[in-house]
């Protein structure tokens, strides 16, 4: 999994899987869910996300991580 902000657009990228998306669903205004061609969730896409959800913190709980990289 991995989140990507683009600061230039105030939009987060969720990618669930390294599957391609082939359908995106707008959910609620300015989100939108990617599927892949099995109808699986692939990603979500937020606009505005700094509006929508708190950018400022991430938390990790009991995940069973196994590579685990941060930048900023």
């Amino acid at each position: 999994m991995k989140f990507k902000y683009y600061p230039d657009t105030d939009s987060l990228y969720i990618d669930l899987s390294s599957k391609p998306s082939v359908e995106s669903r707008e959910v609620s205004e300015g989100v939108v869910l990617d599927y892949d061609s099995e109808g699986n969730l692939v990603g979500i896409d937020i606009d505005n996300a700094s509006k929508k959800v708190e950018l400022n913190e991430l938390i990790l709980s009991k995940l069973p991580i196994k590579t685990q990289t941060i930048s900023a």
